[in-house]
C-alpha cells in the first residue's frame, strides 16, 4: 500500500512541476519576512559570508509586539530541517509558531538557512546555476554553517551563550558541530532537539526503502548525480499549494498523502489548512548530496561522515571507512522530543542516541504520548503549543 501511495504522489508532483510555469523563487506573501510582518511582529534580515564562501540569510524576532523592546533578551537559535527554511517556525502564526511563542516569553529569536535553500542561494564566487555550488552535504552545514551564524549572533547581540533548537536536519548538523568544533560547548547554554536523527539504520520512510539500496552506497550514481540541487522551491510549487491543496480542492487529499510520505503515515494532528502554506514554502531546496548522505546512514546503521568508498576515504580520512561522528563526547545540555509514528527517526534510533550520549549529557529524553505523531508535526501539528512547545519552552526557561 505505501508503495502505491508513494509512486501516486510522485506521480502527482512531476504531473504539476512540468505543467505550471517553473520560474524559481517564491512570492513576497510567503516569505519569513512576510508571515512575520503581516501578524505585526519586527523581523530583521541578516547576512554571514561562512569561511567556504556561502552567504546565509538568517532572520530574526528581536522582542515581541506584545512587550515592544523591554530591554536585554537571552538568545534562542532555530535551525531548521532537510528541505526546509526559516519558514518552518512562524507559518503556525503566533499562537503555535514556535518562534513567536519565544518571543512573547522574553527571548530574541534568530532563525537560520542552511546553504542551498530558498533565503541561502549565494556566493563569493560560484553560481546556484552551476554544479560546484551544490558540492556539499549536511556535515558542512555542521562545519561551516551553524559556526559562522551563531558566532554571527553572539557578536552582534553581545552574548556569551545562546540557546538551540533544531529539527529534524537541524539536530543532525547539531551532532555534527559539537562533534567536530569543540570550542561551542562554552557557547551553547542548551541545545533542545526535535525529531533527532543521527543513527538511521531502523528508518521506516518509503523513500529510504526505495532508494537506499542504489543511492545509499558509494557507486557511479552518486558521482553522477551528485552535487546538484533537489528539489528547489519553484512558482509551481507555490501555485500547488494555493490551488490544488487548498481545503476545498478534491485533490488535498493527494496534497495530505505528500506530507505523510515524507513525515509518516495516518496522522491525525495534520492541520488541513496550512496545507497550501507548506507546499507553498516546502520544499525549499538543499543539495542532493544531503539526501545521498543520510541513505548512507540507512544503508550502513552508521552515525558516521560521507562514503567516497575506501580508495577516496582512505585520501580523505586516512582510512578505508568513513569515521563516526563522536556524539559520546558532546557535553552541550541536551534535551530530546521524539514520538513514535516518526519515519526517519524510528524509536529504536533515537534509543540508540540516548544510551550514546552521556548520562550528564543528556537532561531529558521526552518521548511524546501521542502515539500518531509524525516528523512534521513537531513542526505544524493541531495543538502542538499545548502538546509539545510549552514543555520545550519550560525546559528552556529550567536550563
Amino acid at each position: 500500500m505505501w508503495l502505491l501511495r508513494f509512486l501516486a504522489a510522485q506521480l502527482f508532483l512531476a504531473f504539476i512541476v512540468t505543467a505550471l510555469p517553473s520560474n524559481a523563487g517564491r512570492s513576497s506573501s510567503t516569505t519569513t519576512v512576510s508571515i512575520v510582518k503581516k501578524y505585526g511582529y519586527p523581523i530583521e534580515e541578516h547576512q554571514v559570508q561562512t569561511s567556504d564562501g556561502y552567504l546565509l540569510t538568517m532572520h530574526r524576532i528581536p522582542y515581541s509586539k506584545n512587550t515592544g523592546d523591554n530591554g536585554h533578551r537571552p538568545v534562542m537559535f532555530l535551525m531548521h530541517g532537510l528541505l526546509c527554511s526559516s519558514s518552518d517556525w512562524v507559518l503556525s502564526g503566533p499562537t503555535n509558531g514556535l518562534a513567536f511563542i519565544l518571543s512573547d516569553a522574553g527571548y530574541d529569536v534568530w532563525m537560520g538557512n542552511a546553504r542551498g535553500n530558498t533565503y541561502s542561494r549565494k556566493h563569493a564566487d560560484k553560481s546556484p546555476l552551476f554544479q560546484p555550488f551544490w558540492n556539499f552535504e549536511w556535515h558542512d552545514i555542521g562545519i561551516y554553517d551553524l559556526p559562522a551564524m551563531m558566532d554571527y549572533v553572539l557578536y552582534h547581540t553581545g552574548e556569551d551563550q545562546l540557546q538551540y533548537v533544531g529539527h529534524s536536519q537541524g539536530t543532525t548538523s547539531f551532532f555534527v558541530l559539537n562533534s567536530m568544533i569543540k570550542r561551542f560547548r562554552s557557547r551553547i547554554r542548551s541545545a533542545h532537539l526535535l525529531a533527532p536523527v543521527a543513527w538511521m539504520g531502523h528508518m521506516e520512510s518509503p523513500l529510504a526503502k526505495v532508494a537506499g539500496p542504489l543511492f545509499g552506497q558509494p557507486n557511479t550514481l552518486i558521482e553522477l548525480f551528485g552535487s546538484a540541487e533537489f528539489m528547489p522551491n519553484t512558482r509551481a510549487m507555490e501555485l500547488m499549494g494555493s490551488l490544488l491543496c487548498r481545503d476545498a480542492a478534491i485533490s488535498q487529499v493527494i496534497c495530505t498523502n505528500v506530507l505523510f510520505l515524507m513525515g509518516g503515515w495516518n496522522s491525525p494532528y495534520l492541520n488541513a489548512s496550512m496545507i497550501p502554506d507548506i507546499m507553498a514554502t516546502t520544499p525549499a531546496g538543499c543539495s542532493i548530496n544531503q539526501m545521498f548522505h543520510y541513505l548512507q546512514e540507512y544503508n550502513s546503521g552508521h552515525f558516521r561522515q560521507f562514503d567516497y568508498g575506501s580508495t577516496r576515504n582512505k585520501k580523505e580520512y586516512g582510512s578505508k571507512t568513513p569515521p563516526d561522528y563522536d556524539v559520546a563526547g558532546i557535553d552541550v545540555p541536551i534535551y530530546l522530543y521524539y514520538s513514535d509514528n516518526d519515519y526517519f527517526a524510528s524509536l529504536i534510533d533515537v534509543d540508540k542516541l540516548r544510551m550514546t550520549l552521556d548520562e550528564k549529557t543528556l537532561k531529558r529524553a521526552y518521548r511524546l504520548p501521542e502515539v500518531k505523531w509524525n516528523h512534521l508535526d513537531f513542526l505544524w501539528g493541531l495543538n502542538i503549543k499545548e502538546i509539545l512547545y510549552d514543555r520545550v519552552l519550560e525546559d528552556i526557561q529550567n536550563a
